[in-house]
Order: C-alpha cells, then sequence, then structure tokens
C-alpha cells in the first residue's frame, strides 16, 4: 500500500470516528429509502410482467438484491426464478456462494452456459485464451428465447461506468435483445412504461441509484453473506498496466512478469480471465466503507481488464445485448 493510499484511509478514517452520532440514523434513513425503492421496483415487475427473471451470479449487488427480494416477498416465495449466464471461468468461491444462497431461499436456479453456446456453434472463440466474457451476451439471449423472459432483473449501477449512467430503471430492448440509449422511455414520477412488443423485454435495474458506499453500508447494516474474496486474503498476482492480476490456470503470468503475494480483495466479481483484486487488508464491511471513503477510481475502472480497451467498449457490449 503507498504512503498516498494510507493516508487516505487514516483520513478517511478519522473523518468518519469524528461524526456525530446522529449522522448514523441520517445514513440509515438514506438506505432505507433505497432499500423502499428497490423494493417497489421488485414488487413492480412481479405485478407488471409475465416471465421474469432475477440475474443473479453469487457477487455482492446480486445478494444485495436478493436481500431486497427476500424482504419483499418472502423466504421460499420469489415470484420469479433466479438465472445465471456462467462462462465456465467464475471463481469457485462465488458459484458456490451463489447455490448455497438460492437453496436458504428455496429459490429456482437457472444456469446456463458459454460453455454450451460454444458446442452449439453459436459462439466461436478466436483463439483458446480468450475471454469468455463479452459472449455471456450470446447466451443470455438464448435463455430469454428458450424460456421467453420479458424482463430481466439486474445488479448494475449507474456509479459503476459511464455508459450504465444512460440506463433508465426499465430499460428497454428490443426485439434483437439490443438497448437502443437514445430511444429509452422516460421515468418522470416514478411511472414505469412497461409495454412491450412481440420478442421484445426489459433489463430492470432496481439498485440504479445506489453507490459503491451505498452497498457496502447496507451489506455492513443487514449482515449480508459473501463469497469471502471479497474480503482481504493473500493471492499470487503479477502487477501488468498498474492492475493486479490474479495468477490461475487461465491468467498465468507473461514472460518477465514478477509472480507476488500480496494481500488483495475483490471489488467486484466476474469472469476469472478479466476480473482483478485490489490491495487491501479490509476483513470487515465496516473496513471497507472506510476503503471506499478513500477511493479515487471506480470499481470497474480499477478491477476489470476488458474495460481497459476503450471509453466506448461498454456501451457497445450492451448494444449488442450485455448486461
Amino acid at each position: 500500500m503507498n504512503a498516498r493510499t494510507e493516508t487516505q484511509l487514516l483520513e478517511a478514517a478519522a473523518a468518519l470516528a469524528a461524526q456525530p452520532t446522529h449522522t448514523h440514523h441520517l445514513s440509515n434513513a438514506h438506505l432505507d429509502a433505497l432499500e423502499e425503492e428497490t423494493i417497489f421496483i421488485l414488487r413492480e415487475v412481479a405485478a407488471s410482467f409475465e416471465r421474469p427473471a432475477l440475474l443473479f451470479s453469487g457477487g455482492k449487488d446480486s445478494l444485495v438484491m436478493l436481500k431486497c427480494a427476500e424482504k419483499a416477498f418472502g423466504v421460499g416465495r420469489l415470484p420469479y426464478p433466479l438465472l445465471m449466464i456462467d462462462t465456465g471461468h467464475n471463481f469457485v468461491e462465488v458459484t458456490d456462494f451463489r447455490d448455497s444462497r438460492a437453496q436458504e431461499l428455496q429459490a429456482e436456479l437457472i444456469v446456463r452456459s458459454v460453455e454450451d453456446s460454444m458446442a452449439r456453434g453459436t459462439v466461436r472463440l478466436s483463439h483458446p485464451g480468450e475471454s469468455r466474457n463479452v459472449h455471456q451476451s450470446v447466451t443470455l439471449l438464448e435463455a430469454i428465447e428458450e424460456f421467453r423472459f420479458d424482463a430481466l432483473i439486474g445488479g448494475a449501477r449507474r456509479d459503476e461506468e459511464k455508459a450504465r449512467a444512460k440506463e433508465r430503471i426499465f430499460s428497454h430492448r428490443d426485439s434483437f435483445g439490443q438497448w437502443q440509449p437514445k430511444a429509452q422511455r422516460p421515468e418522470l414520477w416514478t411511472l414505469f412504461n412497461t409495454r412491450l412488443a412481440p420478442g421484445e423485454h426489459f433489463r430492470v435495474f432496481p439498485i440504479s441509484n445506489w453507490t459503491e458506499l451505498d452497498v457496502w453500508q447496507y451489506i455492513e447494516r443487514e449482515q449480508i453473506g459473501l463469497p469471502p474474496i471479497y474480503y482481504t486474503h493473500k493471492r499470487e498476482v503479477v502487477d501488468r498496466r498498474g492492475l493486479l492480476v490474479p495468477v490461475t490456470d487461465l491468467t498465468p503470468p507473461k514472460d518477465g512478469e514478477t509472480v507476488q503475494i500480496r494481500d488483495v480483495r475483490f471489488r467486484t466479481v466476474g469472469d476469472i480471465t478479466c476480473t482483478c483484486p485490489v490491495e487491501s487488508l479490509a476483513a470487515t464491511p465496516g473496513d471497507i466503507v472506510i476503503e471506499t471513503l478513500a477511493a479515487d477510481v471506480s470499481e470497474r475502472g480499477a478491477t476489470r481488464m476488458d474495460d481497459k480497451t476503450s471509453d466506448a467498449s461498454m456501451e457497445k457490449r450492451k448494444k449488442d445485448g450485455y448486461f
């Protein structure tokens, strides 16, 4: 950890400790408002669509959303299945946690794999080592067609990335599954236009208005369990263009790179081939709240190799059907 980062963390911790006690009540009121909005949207989806599904990866954002769904409907009463598009290159800690959480809620879990799309020939890699992350769009659209889903609930937030900041909460997709940012519908006074033509569907983002800090404060307040890789642990990494790339069979070190063992955690979790941890000693949600207060780079900007290619990469992928 460099001196500048350590100084930022100390300043953030001091500022948090210096807050008057009534600030915590204000913070809870803010989280209550976000939770209430999310529950309202989750119920609105259940009331407005015939075949919705909740995208559930086992990551922190989808776990927060699932906690709100549990409050909205109760254990064993979720009105829609959970859906995951599996690249086959996910961290086992996350997929194991995904399965156990779905079982706890007595929820139907549907998993569709990019590898199945590869077997069908609908996904073709340019080379064996290519990341499968971008190809999830094909498998997702195939799942939509298979189950005739008319709404997919996702955990994306507007603060994550510039293209996601353009999203409506109810984001319309055309009959090709594509997103047209200039053709989105107005959402004044939380009134949502959910009309669909045949073959169209919506992507719905109930935690659009949350920030990374909100998510971690809510995780702390609600004591939400997470996969252990969200907290500090020792891992072999290489420093590659400012990112700490985990050393795995899928992401081996390149010639000339030095493997180091560092104390790290993951701010966001995705495909192994494009997700990097950050250096951290944060072992609890409270520790991560303090780190997040000092962060000056978004979680995707600090951890995702596939978002480094160009500013327009995410927007292009979303137009092609990405989450």
